[in-house]
């Protein structure tokens, strides 16, 4: 039956497809329809909308504009319930990346995107396309580009594939960001076996920019020159967004590797100076990456926002490769390549730029007045659509939603089953060890983190923090996500993730002021997939909403699945914090032996999703931690107060891996030196949720004896839980509990561990 309607769809009136004499391609068939990721219903539509059969190059425009990754067609009804707004918000979703408003007449511009399927199909250029296609959206705002940042999710590392997957992404990364001369700052990386089958590689950039020198991607004013900018176009990259990013894999996912863009940092680079330049002139109305769907969506969407038309002629379009028709090159997706609108009169003046730093760059079109996109070639028209159906014609999917099946058996951990320990050395080091926990240095060794001289804090520590010249002030930015915890609980994990980045920035003397997110998920067509995504979105929105953050960009990655085995939901989180006075940046390392070290929150009997119980029972199971979002603020308020005060030395998130892991996490912080500590507690909690649970809202402090009063009074005053927990100095690690020694170790050895570990994962080559 469904054969036998598709079929019909194709008889239509000659009355209707008049224009079939003028529209050049081979026949439209079910087949092809099918090969270009369109469903029966979406093909209809498109007829309905357009009143007649689509040619080859139109269709590719429908697939590529009606994808997932670009029409948002699974995930819009959720995402606008986000919230978006905020006095600093100058610009929100809907534009290439989120703006706010810093003062002094100054604003960043941020936004966070996948780059997942590329990355797994071939590593490195994955990774590397992915970081140019992320600053490309933030300089196309107008800012130039001051940092990078990355979240990335490999599979287990005892699998071959998984260090081959690793090292290629850390080194698309690092030679990609090293070569255009903007710090990677930090990031994340976590290792599962659920990514075992699809990497998640998501890149972070962010920039500054002066307030009234903003740039949007409107192609404005009849008449206008449509200018196209950058490397010439070939063939890579086509059908990147439609038949790769929205569809997932299976035995054939090899094939997919010509789709897979390649990336030139040193052309970057020359695009970022470029750009900066032209948007010093006054007659540069507009301007868009050509990212996702190459041309086919900078034009398109271009005009809708400015709800104006364009015409192009593609046949002055630079190309790199002879014999390309117009469908290869609206729907490449080369990288290093933008659209610019400018007044009429500055041709000239524009390409003058351009040759001095030598990039190709054409006037290929104009702006016109009606609402059409229309294009020719060789003096033919090959295309003629109105803009309106191609850039939101694609209805809202109103997919079906079921709770898995699999969350029925996720109930609290019943702690009889799970033998206490009387010691915790071997769980200490082997937490220490394990490749969550475990240093990140020998990735971010790779990196070039003091370029440009502005970063702050280095990585390794809560966030990155970056100074501002010419100002007292400085930003924080932070990346999180327990995939865990959303896998067990995608409500409150999503939430957990936001509080948890936001902790991140809080500890570094931060305010946080804006989020963009990035939210990796399977197979959407699955209504288990779809509840995921709709919880996590709505923990994430109702978290948001509780501490006043507006979420101003962001990007949606669906069809993580291979085989038919998803992703765990993974809705990554970048918390952007604002410092008003640099001089009160805090790190999270001990800085002297002497100083008190304190607890600000408390500590429950929670041990579901936690990672003490994954490393020493290979259990991922349970009921993930509470977040009490009043005491998480006051958690986060109390010490940023501290912070601002002077009163602390340090601060340290207590995160994955519990209060055991962050206070020797903070005896060894890098950029710090290397500092004993002996806890010394009174609890009436079981051993492993005591040293190794992960309660949430919880933050290490240490400070000078002195000001120990002076801390209890505003404890006191605000109200929030405070308590003494030890001391800095020796040089080893112990935890007496309830006068019982239960961890004695030397620092020096469980630093080695710590440091060392990740690296000797990676580097095995058998």
């Amino acid at each position: 039956m469904v054969k036998l309607f598709f079929n019909l769809l194709f008889q239509i009136p000659n009355t209707v497809d008049k224009h079939k004499k003028n529209r050049p391609g081979p026949e439209i068939t079910p087949e092809i329809v099918k090969e270009h990721g369109l469903t029966v219903e979406e093909f209809r539509r498109i007829l309905d909308l357009i009143g007649r059969t689509p040619n080859m190059t139109e269709l590719g425009i429908f697939s590529v504009m009606w994808s997932e990754h670009c029409s948002y067609k699974s995930s819009r009804p959720y995402l606008r319930k986000l919230p978006v707004e905020s006095p600093r918000v100058m610009h929100g979703p809907g534009e290439n990346a989120g703006v706010i408003d810093i003062g002094d007449g100054l604003a960043v511009a941020f936004k966070i995107e996948s780059h997942n399927h590329p990355s797994f199909i071939e590593p490195h250029q994955g990774a590397a396309t992915g970081v140019g296609g992320i600053m490309r959206d933030v300089f196309t705002m107008g800012a130039r580009p001051i940092a990078l940042m990355n979240s990335l999710r490999f599979g287990e590392l005892e699998e071959p594939r998984t260090r081959f997957l690793l090292n290629g992404v850390v080194d698309g990364i690092s030679s990609y960001g090293n070569c255009t001369g903007v710090p990677t700052v930090g990031g994340e990386i976590y290792f599962d076996s659920c990514y075992n089958g699809n990497n998640l590689v998501n890149a972070f950039c962010l920039g500054l920019v002066k307030s009234d020198r903003i740039f949007l991607a409107g192609a404005g004013g009849v008449g206008n020159q449509i200018l196209y900018v950058g490397s010439k176009t070939g063939r890579d990259g086509i059908h990147g967004a439609s038949l790769l990013a929205s569809s997932e894999f299976d035995e054939n996912t090899e094939d997919k590797r010509p789709t897979v863009q390649v990336g030139d940092p040193f052309t970057e680079k020359l695009l970022i100076e470029a750009c900066l330049e032209l948007f010093q002139c006054d007659w540069v109305v507009g301007v868009q990456d050509m990212g996702a769907a190459g041309l086919t969506s900078s034009s398109f969407e271009m005009a809708h926002r400015a709800e104006t038309g364009v015409f192009m002629d593609l046949s002055k379009v630079p190309l790199r490769e002879e014999g390309m028709i117009p469908y290869e090159i609206l729907l490449s997706e080369s990288q290093e390549r933008m659209l610019f609108v400018i007044k009429p009169g500055h041709e000239k003046e524009a390409l003058a730029i351009l040759d001095k730093w030598g990039l190709d760059a054409a006037i290929i079109g104009e702006v016109v007045e009606e609402s059409n996109v229309r294009i020719q070639f060789e003096g033919k028209e090959v295309v003629n659509l109105p803009i309106f159906p191609v850039v939101d014609g694609a209805l809202d999917l109103k997919r079906p939603t079921k709770r898995p099946e699999y969350l029925n058996e996720v109930v609290h951990i019943n702690l009889t089953e799970i033998p206490d320990f009387s010691r915790g050395d071997t769980a200490l080091k082997k937490l220490l060890g394990c490749p969550n926990i475990a240093s990140k240095e020998w990735v971010y060794e790779q990196y070039d983190h003091m370029v440009r001289l502005d970063t702050l804090v280095l990585p390794g520590s809560d966030a990155a923090v970056l100074r501002i010249k010419d100002t007292d002030k400085a930003i924080a930015i932070s990346v999180d996500c327990n995939s865990r915890y959303c896998y067990l609980d995608p409500y409150e994990g999503a939430a957990i993730a936001v509080a948890e980045a936001c902790r991140n920035v809080v500890c570094s003397g931060a305010e946080p002021i804006g989020l963009t997110n990035c939210l990796n998920f399977g197979n959407p067509e699955k209504p288990e997939i779809m509840w995921q995504f709709q919880q996590s979105v709505e923990g994430m929105g109702d978290a948001c909403r509780f501490f006043d953050i507006p979420v101003v960009s962001g990007n949606v990655s669906l069809y993580n699945e291979t085989k038919g085995d998803a992703i765990y939901p993974t809705p990554t989180v970048a918390v952007v914090g604002l410092i008003e006075d640099q001089k009160k940046v805090m790190t999270q390392g001990f800085k002297k032996s002497g100083d008190l070290i304190a607890l600000i929150g408390f500590t429950m009997e929670e041990l579901g999703g936690t990672e003490y119980l994954k490393v020493m029972f290979d259990r991922s199971e349970g009921k993930p931690p509470v977040l009490d979002r009043k005491h998480e603020k006051q958690v986060q308020n109390f010490c940023r107060e501290l912070i601002h005060k002077g009163l602390i030395s340090s601060a340290h998130d207590c995160s994955e891996g519990g209060l055991a892991i962050a206070v020797a996490e903070s005896c060894f912080s890098p950029g710090c030196k290397t500092l004993g500590a002996t806890l010394t507690l009174e609890s009436t909690l079981r051993n492993d949720t005591l040293l190794f649970g992960e309660t949430q809202s919880r933050i290490i402090i240490s400070f000078p004896e002195e000001r120990i009063n002076e801390i209890e009074d505003l404890a006191m005053a605000f109200p929030v839980d405070f308590s003494l927990i030890g001391k800095v100095g020796g040089s080893h690690f112990t935890i007496m509990v309830n006068d019982k020694e239960i961890v004695k170790q030397e620092i020096d050895v469980l630093k080695k561990i710590w440091k060392t570990s990740l690296g000797n994962y990676a580097g095995q080559t058998t």
